[in-house]
């Protein structure tokens, strides 16, 4: 492929792909949520009145389609241009099933499904998230979330932000916006972070969103449209959402910024997934959060996401929120790998786009020719090879020991006989 022809594909695509806005045609209408919330509470629930209408994309499908033709999937950037667009096709078929059986398969095919069965490792990611909800069940001593406090306003929040923004990025590089129609607490943009208007924060959402939204989300879309060559890196494309997200969360985990809590409210959005795909409807679900210990609000959000383009009567999903979790055992184990074949460039890759966990290895070559440049912006967590190494070398071998065939009292009995032997001595 002709240096001319990638750079014409690179700079085509995203015109191709700006109609494609996923979150934007799921968005649920203003007033669903009070006058659900209003009934709950008056004793007489019944499923919210949500009509989405499909969105009809069949245009940009077959000019993305004739995209693909033109590219050379056996460059590696020919090839991540080509999967890139494909994934774009397959949102607008998504988008264009909305309401529909159909709409959960190609839900499936962008963000797989919670019971999705990865063969090497003989699980699942509903596994996964019952394993973290067994644990911390233990830990918290029941199944109740302790409520956090939130007091602080969006615009206070705004305020401390902006400031740390500024010193990461450069002064006014990075705009905080608050949106009173937002239906998350914050999404992240290339050159924006928006708030909703009407959002309450707490102290624990400060690093947490910080190091989610900005250090990850924010700095991955910068360095992508900073690169020379291939701008489409700058794109939030919904192949890259599974790695965004598991460099997301686990940048939490690393800086100490996710508690348990948070932990259990990633792994409830599994189970609740993986449940109104069983057939569980809107009220089932939201009532499944509510047990868990989350508010009223809380739970009704946490269920319009996944009800997001569903059939709030069960059996269907907008599966998306399963992907934190895979994300985040999928950086980390790349991570691990990494670390353990000397491939420490690997994480430099994570961050100089948005991309698959595929594709920073696929294209290394092109990085090590300097035609891809290392990235701009990097959180402090990932610029210490050192720190990280130790971490994940750590994490490996930790990893092989077995306490399935552990209790405390074996656990006490093989201490003691350490003790009594060296006593011998």
């Amino acid at each position: 492929m002709s240096a001319v022809s990638l750079s014409e594909l690179d700079a085509a695509l995203p015109g191709l792909a700006r109609k494609i806005r996923v979150l934007e045609a799921l968005a649920w209408p203003d007033g669903v949520e009070q006058a659900f919330l209003a009934q709950w509470r008056a004793g007489n629930a019944q499923l919210p009145r949500v009509e989405l209408q499909p969105r009809e994309h069949s245009a940009d499908i077959a000019a993305l389609q004739a995209f693909i033709a033109k590219c050379d999937q056996g460059h590696p950037a020919g090839r991540f241009l080509a999967m890139t667009a494909r994934s774009y096709a397959t949102a607008g078929r998504m988008l264009g099933a909305i309401g529909t059986p159909a709409f959960t398969g190609y839900s499936a095919a962008l963000y797989r499904r919670p019971d999705f069965f990865y063969p090497r490792q003989k699980l699942t990611m509903l596994d996964a998230a019952r394993f973290f909800l067994k644990t911390t069940d233990a830990l918290l001593g029941g199944d109740q979330i302790p409520s956090t406090e939130a007091d602080i306003p969006a615009a206070d929040f705004a305020a401390w932000m902006q400031p740390e923004l500024d010193r990461f990025f450069g002064a006014g590089r990075i705009k905080i916006v608050l949106d009173p129609a937002l239906a998350s607490k914050a999404i992240a943009g290339t050159s924006r972070i928006r708030l909703r208007a009407s959002a309450l924060f707490s102290e624990l959402d400060k690093q947490q969103l910080l190091q989610h939204e900005a250090f990850v989300h924010v700095a991955t879309a910068q360095n992508g449209a900073n690169q020379p060559n291939l701008k489409c890196l700058g794109l939030g494309a919904p192949r890259t959402t599974q790695t965004q997200e598991g460099i997301a969360t686990l940048a939490e985990l690393f800086t100490g910024s996710m508690d348990i809590n948070r932990l259990r409210r990633v792994a409830l959005r599994v189970i609740a997934v993986q449940q109104a795909l069983d057939g569980a409807d809107f009220i089932q679900v939201f009532e499944g959060f509510l047990q868990a210990g989350q508010s009223p609000q809380e739970s009704f959000r946490s269920t319009q996401r996944i009800f997001r383009g569903a059939d709030v009567r069960g059996g269907s999903a907008f599966t998306k929120d399963a992907a934190y979790l895979t994300g985040l055992l999928g950086v980390h184990t790349l991570l691990r790998v990494a670390i353990r074949d000397n491939r420490p460039e690997l994480v430099g890759h994570l961050f100089a786009g948005r991309m698959s966990l595929a594709d920073t290895v696929r294209l290394a070559p092109l990085f090590e020719e300097g035609w891809l440049q290392a990235p701009t912006y990097v959180p402090a967590w990932a610029c210490d090879m050192r720190r990280l190494a130790a971490n994940l070398a750590f994490s490996a071998f930790i990893a092989r020991i077995k306490l399935e065939v552990l209790d405390l009292k074996v656990f006490m009995a093989f201490a003691d006989e350490h003790e009594d032997n060296a006593s011998e001595d």
